[in-house]
């Protein structure tokens, strides 16, 4: 194998590739090889510009993305910068701001909730006006009361009287007792409550609720008696059943209609309990009945209710 054979490695000799001429064009008119070098700043053709200078590795490279769109589908990423800030600052105080303003209106609701009364706000004008009547009722007893214990004491404490004093006030308590006890009979100003059923039979609650507006007006004796005249003392035990055929059964006594109350107690404060917008006498009159008030300057409540027979206490001396 020749020497040429073994450098190109294939066994073959390796083909001459004809050499670029070297020396000066031979055509005519040609331009001087030169002018021609790539290397030589004077050889660019009129009318062409050089390409600009290609960057270094070293040197840093700026590319403005502002210009650059994302293609279709491509996520888009939020703006960042000066603009997104002041955009997120002006959502965060729009929502402080409505916030702020809630809790000043709830403030002002609750100020304005607790500073009045529910109770009084939601009563009814005659309900007050009734209220404020039971409560001046209810102070003028106390201060007689209060009148009558004072003079019993200046009585018990004068000396020689104090014994006399002392009998006379236990007989004045027994005979309070008494009364209210319906152990006695009693006589003084008073009403006369009759009621009369229309549509609709007089029902026990009826008559009930009667007694209780009377009891809290300064009643301080009752009875009620039927249309056949028996008569029943009403205590602080007095129960109301409702009977067969209308009739009313009060502490264990059938009483057939009409009913009348004879009370004894200030007859200008007994009236105007009964006779308020939605009291006893409206709601008789709702069921078709009425009911008849009328003053009388001595009231009589004569029926009695008999003693209970105590089986366990005892008086202490």
């Amino acid at each position: 194998m020749s020497e040429e054979q073994s450098e190109t490695g294939t066994g073959w000799p390796q083909p001459a590739v004809p050499g670029r001429p070297t020396g000066p064009d031979p055509r005519p008119g040609a331009p001087d090889s030169d002018e021609m070098s790539p290397l030589s700043p004077q050889g660019e053709p009129p009318g062409r510009q050089s390409p600009p200078d290609e960057p270094d590795a070293g040197d840093a490279v700026t590319v403005d993305l502002s210009s650059v769109t994302a293609p279709a589908g491509a996520e888009q990423t939020p703006p960042t910068g000066p603009a997104a800030v002041a955009r997120r600052f002006t959502s965060a105080g729009a929502m402080i701001a409505l916030l702020l303003g809630l809790l000043g209106f709830t403030l002002v609701v609750q100020l304005r909730t607790t500073s009045t009364d529910p109770t009084s706000a939601a009563t009814r004008q005659e309900d007050l006006v009734r209220i404020f009547s039971d409560l001046d009722s209810r102070e003028k007893r106390l201060r007689q009361d209060i009148e009558a214990l004072e003079e019993s004491q200046r009585q018990l404490r004068s000396g020689e009287q104090g014994r006399q004093a002392a009998l006379q006030e236990a007989t004045r308590r027994a005979d309070e007792l008494g009364i209210l006890a319906g152990t006695l009979p009693a006589r003084g100003p008073g009403l006369s409550v009759r009621f009369e059923a229309g549509s609709k039979p007089i029902s026990a609650y009826r008559v009930l609720d009667a007694v209780q507006e009377l009891r809290g007006a300064g009643a301080e004796a009752m009875q009620i008696s039927g249309g056949d005249g028996a008569a029943v003392r009403i205590i602080a035990s007095t129960y109301f059943l409702d009977g067969s055929g209308g009739d009313l059964v009060v502490d264990g006594r059938r009483l057939s209609g009409p009913f009348t109350i004879t009370v004894i107690g200030d007859p200008t404060t007994m009236a105007t309990a009964l006779k308020i917008p939605g009291g006893v006498a409206a709601s008789v009159a709702g069921d078709g009945g009425n009911v008849i008030v009328e003053d009388r300057e001595v009231a009589d409540v004569s029926a009695l209710h008999a003693p209970v027979k105590l089986e366990h206490a005892r008086p202490v001396s």
